[in-house]
């Protein structure tokens, strides 16, 4: 089925392109239109058209590696970036992106090469220095890793994650102490880095330093309220510290990001359990079953719960899938024999009881003649001992709470720094992005708001298009089945338009699949018909404002070579960027990228757009946030204040426009005024308000 999908798309945008006559190179600059806006899926079938035509460039191959890698296709992305070094070894970017897949597959020694390969082109190149230094590590060789580290030391004294990676590996090595003393200098470089603090707070927890490790823990959950492990280290923290209180509302706020969460939902039954709670310890063991039905432990203390409610039936159920597993576990017996006595089951316990004699009598002999304790009471003598990792499915330690493997850990540490992007990882001082028209959006289970307008409301119920629009300023990438449908719907309104060239919706409907398929320039070419034939068709004007920004965003970031190699870095990056000095910038237009010679009249053009939708609909608050946005990308915050403020006297609701303004503020030294907007935005949704308060705030 897959395949057929993937042929699909392939026959529509071959067929586009037959129809368009549009030259490889305009198809190459679309695909990186999608990889740049992170659309992979959409992006790879453009560069296959690409690679079709000219099977001797090398670029083609590079980007779709590019997009494989964000797709954890490693093995794929390794072939491409091969493809791509056969037909031109100087492409310093694909040596990176091939150490990346190498590593991701463990193959560490074929990512070193890469790494130093690319480092004979550009000696310093930090990313590419920290990811060698933690594929040493991976492969154990730890000496390999420090010689490494000091090269970076040396070249970039100041910058925090070098010594975030070093603690990780000391920490690795059992060297507590030297590991304490780089994440004390990462949090010194970087303060406003949570995930210093997050690591800084398991080498206490190890230390057995519970205050210090409560206090770090507190502060990356100021910097990153969504990281669920930060509320997971820290309920275990106050478990070891009594507060079963504080231990379960921490549970609590990570069930209410992600109710699937094992960890918490686990540990939160254990702590249910031990105050009494039995019915919502059930619950929460329920689900644990539901999303594990191979978690013994979990049955064993549903079990015991459902024997403490007089669910005698239920226990007895659940006590056979656990003794069926471990038909040596003693325990499970002498429970199982309990509950048949409440149910009169005599017979059925003494049988029980029996068993679990009989094998009392056989440990027990074993271990005298063996001279060791037995395996039960050697793990319950450990007294400081109450945790298990997620893995260890020893039933004897069924009552300890729940922490993360070890592996795992290891693995999430350096896989953050190998590869993801660094808005996932860390909360930045970037305004919130532009709004657009479109069908569809991403999920955000924190902000769960409806952006609503009346026109677009009104458009939606004479249903001009096939399907409803939205209003969004989280654009979601399109998958297979949604990539196929939108092509098939730019044939089909061309075939409408070829009957009726006056079809205002035929070119607004086809304008929208255009830019959901990342080809701008036909996107704009549609708005230009559309409004040419209705000067009044607002809606055109803002989605004509959204696309030429993302135009001019796109041809800006690659307008050098080493621009475009920076695009790379941010798809392929390997830890925060953040630098607390920077003003507030936005992904979608940093000022410190423009070109005096582009910009001025693109610009121009997109803020004349948004006038005349604001003229046309003085009541549309998001041309006046959009526009808002704009006048922040050229650092003009006395406008951009004015448009956000226009927007908030229409919608006093309008959470975004308050926290972007307070960001304008803030860059003007309003300090007072801005803390105040974005504790408004705060209170109406966007959590990542306080975490800048908090830095605003700190001394």
């Amino acid at each position: 089925m897959a395949r057929k999908v993937i042929l699909s798309i392939s026959l529509c945008i071959f067929s586009l392109l037959a129809f368009a006559q549009i030259n490889t190179d305009r198809v190459l600059t679309i695909g990186r239109n999608a990889l740049y806006f992170e659309d992979y899926v959409l992006s790879i079938q453009y560069f296959n058209q690409v690679i079709k035509a000219k099977p001797w460039l090398a670029e083609p191959y590079f980007y779709r590696a590019v997009a494989k890698v964000n797709l954890d296709d490693f093995k794929g992305a390794e072939e491409d970036c091969s493809l791509c070094l056969q037909r031109n070894p100087f492409l310093v970017q694909a040596y990176y992106a091939r150490g990346i897949a190498r590593q991701s597959q463990e193959n560490y020694e074929g990512a070193i090469t890469d790494y130093t390969r690319g480092l004979e082109f550009k000696p310093e190149d930090r990313q590419m220095l920290i990811n060698m230094a933690v594929a040493y590590i991976q492969k154990k060789d730890y000496d390999g890793a420090e010689n490494v580290f000091d090269r970076l030391m040396g070249a970039y004294p100041k910058y925090a994650m070098n010594y975030m990676t070093r603690g990780a590996m000391f920490l690795e090595k059992g060297d507590t102490i030297r590991a304490l003393e780089d994440y004390n200098k990462s949090v010194e470089l970087d303060p406003y880095y949570a995930p210093s603090y997050g690591n800084r707070a398991l080498v206490y927890y190890q230390m057995h330093k519970l205050d210090e490790a409560y206090s770090d823990l507190n502060e990356a959950i100021r910097l990153n309220t969504r990281e669920s492990g930060y509320y997971i280290n820290r309920g275990l923290v106050r478990y070891q510290k009594n507060d079963l209180r504080g231990a379960m509302a921490d549970y609590d706020q990570v069930i209410s990001m992600d109710s699937r969460n094992l960890i918490a939902r686990f540990n939160r039954g254990l702590l249910r359990a031990q105050v009494g709670d039995d019915n919502r310890a059930i619950e929460d063991f329920n689900m644990v079953i539901e999303l594990e039905p191979d978690n013994y432990i979990a049955y064993y203390n549903r079990a015991l719960l459902r024997l403490e409610t007089k669910d005698n039936m239920g226990a007895i159920a659940d006590f056979d899938v656990v003794l069926q597993q471990y038909p040596n576990f003693i325990a499970g017996y002498y429970s199982r024999a309990e509950a048949k006595r409440e149910i009169h089951d005599l017979a059925g316990a003494d049988r029980d009881v029996w068993t679990a004699y009989q094998k009392e009598q056989d440990n027990n002999l074993a271990s005298s003649s063996s001279g060791n304790i037995s395996g039960t009471a050697a793990s319950q003598g450990k007294s400081d001992d109450n945790t298990r990792e997620k893995s260890d499915k020893n039933i004897n330690k069924f009552n300890r709470l729940v922490v993360y493997d070890k592996e795992d850990e290891r693995k999430s540490k350096y896989q953050s720094e190998v590869r993801g992007r660094v808005q996932d990882k860390n909360v930045r001082v970037d305004i919130e992005p532009q709004f657009v028209l479109t069908y569809y959006e991403k999920p955000d289970m924190v902000k769960k708001l409806v952006y609503y307008d009346k026109m677009v409301e009104s458009y939606n119920n004479d249903k001009h298009l096939s399907m409803l629009l939205r209003l969004t300023n989280q654009e979601a990438a399109l998958n297979e089945n949604q990539i196929t449908k939108h092509f098939t719907s730019i044939n089909n309104y061309s075939a409408k338009l070829d009957v009726d060239s006056s079809n205002i919706d035929a070119y607004f409907g086809r304008a929208l699949d255009y830019m959901l398929v990342q080809d701008f320039s036909e996107a704009i070419q549609d708005y230009n018909k559309a409004i040419s034939l209705d000067p009044s068709f607002t809606m055109a004007y803002f989605n004509r404002a959204v696309v030429r920004y993302k135009q001019l965003e796109y041809d800006l970031s690659h307008s050098t070579d080493q621009d475009d190699l920076s695009m790379i870095n941010k798809q392929l990056s390997i830890g925060p960027q953040f630098n607390s000095k920077t003003s507030a910038s936005t992904r979608n237009l940093s000022s410190a990228g423009f070109k005096e010679n582009k910009r001025t009249y693109e610009f121009e053009m997109i803020v004349r757009d948004y006038d005349m939708a604001i003229k046309l609909n003085p009541d549309f608050v998001y041309a006046y946030f959009n526009r808002g946005n704009l006048r922040c990308s050229q650092k003009d915050f006395r406008a951009a204040i004015q448009d956000y403020s226009e927007a908030i006297a229409k919608d006093p609701e309008f959470a975004e426009a308050y926290f972007n303004r307070g960001l304008a503020r803030l860059s003007l030294g309003d300090t007072s005024r801005g803390i105040g907007d974005l504790s408004k935005a705060g209170e109406l949704g966007i959590i990542n308000a306080y975490s800048i308060i908090k830095r605003m705030t700190s001394n």
